[in-house]
């Protein structure tokens, strides 16, 4: 089976980060402990199952959802944690042993892994994806070639069914997905502002990713007075992120028949009690199409997503900005900073380079 039945059977100590107990409010570096304990390089006889070695671990907004208390409302997108053991994220991996007849010692893949130097994977439809193009960045599969990139590719072609010179609004635009939308818009023949929280991170859009306008909605007294100004004849489609004061201000802004795709809300994660979206006729009196999705659903085109993307890519038409840290001890800051914007780009830690 596979590389079964190779004779070195080392053990090594394994470093993880372990999720002790259900947060609520904004999590603090304490709710995740580093520990070690040891793995075994070869895998048990008869096991199906895949040992990797985790190379860049990804940071992502939707971590937050998953560190609350088990709730059957987001438990039906995002599984929660299990307390006590590693937390779980998106990562780019090497093959160490397999006993997967589609995985060999020293194949790469990305997806789901315990935030460890080593995981041992099950794997189901969909979980992990072999990796076939390393003349890019192996760090971006947990950005542009992995999960951000496709939930851009999703929301916006599949969900917002953009047309050219149409108008698109992206909140948290400099983020791991919004980045992408933005570039994709550009690419269609719109037009696109986004918003963000600082100065460096609005002339980042406008120089680096070529949107035609930012914002930072910090400095914005009136979100609605912004997004006319952007906009003054409104916005066809809108690629949510942030929700809250953002999403009730772009409602009274959409043209008719807007489409706005639900990626994320990330103002919403740490708060206990989330706030209102006062509106909601809009979505009436305007016909508007509001849609939530999750990337999961749309992974079957993925491979549809790889041939669009990557000549792109190789011909210097789409940038993408990462920001890695280093090492595992990294981890819990670079994933806690997201929530309060310190990430410039794609969040990542490097866990090993090889």
């Amino acid at each position: 089976m596979g590389e079964m039945g190779n004779t070195e059977a080392a053990t090594v100590t394994n470093k993880q980060i372990i999720f002790p107990d259900y947060v609520s409010g904004f999590p603090k570096e304490s709710d995740l402990k580093i520990t070690t304990n040891t793995v075994d390089l070869r895998l048990p006889e008869g096991s199906k199952s895949v040992l990797v070695k985790n190379l860049y671990l990804s940071c992502d907004p939707y971590m937050r959802i998953c560190m609350g208390k088990p709730d059957p409302l987001t438990s039906s997108l995002v599984p929660p944690y299990n307390t006590g053991e590693p937390i779980v994220g998106l990562g780019v991996s090497k093959v160490i042993d397999s006993g997967h007849p589609d995985y060999k010692k020293g194949d790469l893949l990305w997806g789901l892994v315990g935030w460890e130097e080593y995981t041992v994977i099950t794997l189901t439809p969909y979980s992990h994806f072999k990796i076939h193009h390393t003349d890019v960045p192996l760090s971006y599969y947990t950005g542009l070639l992995g999960m951000p990139g496709m939930t851009a590719y999703a929301g916006f072609y599949e969900i917002c069914s953009p047309k050219k010179g149409e108008t698109v609004f992206v909140s948290a635009a400099s983020g791991a997905v919004g980045q992408l939308v933005g570039q994709f818009a550009k690419l269609m023949g719109c037009y696109v502002v986004g918003s963000v929280g600082s100065k460096e991170k609005v002339d980042l859009l406008k120089t680096k990713f070529g949107f035609d306008d930012a914002f930072n909605y910090k400095e914005e007294q009136d979100l609605n007075a912004a997004l006319k100004r952007c906009f003054p004849e409104g916005i066809d489609i809108y690629f949510e992120n942030v929700g809250g004061k953002m999403l009730d201000a772009v409602l009274i802004n959409m043209k008719l028949h807007g489409r706005i795709a639900v990626c994320g809300m990330i103002s919403q994660y740490n708060l206990e009690d989330p706030e209102g979206v006062h509106n909601l006729a809009t979505i009436l009196y305007k016909r508007i199409k509001l849609q939530g999705f999750g990337v999961f659903d749309f992974y079957d085109k993925y491979y549809n997503f790889l041939d669009f993307v990557l000549p792109y890519i190789r011909e210097g038409k789409i940038t993408y900005i990462e920001d890695i840290a280093e090492g595992l001890e990294s981890g819990p800051a670079a994933l806690l900073g997201l929530f309060h914007g310190k990430n410039f780009g794609k969040q990542l830690f490097v866990v090993a380079r090889e």
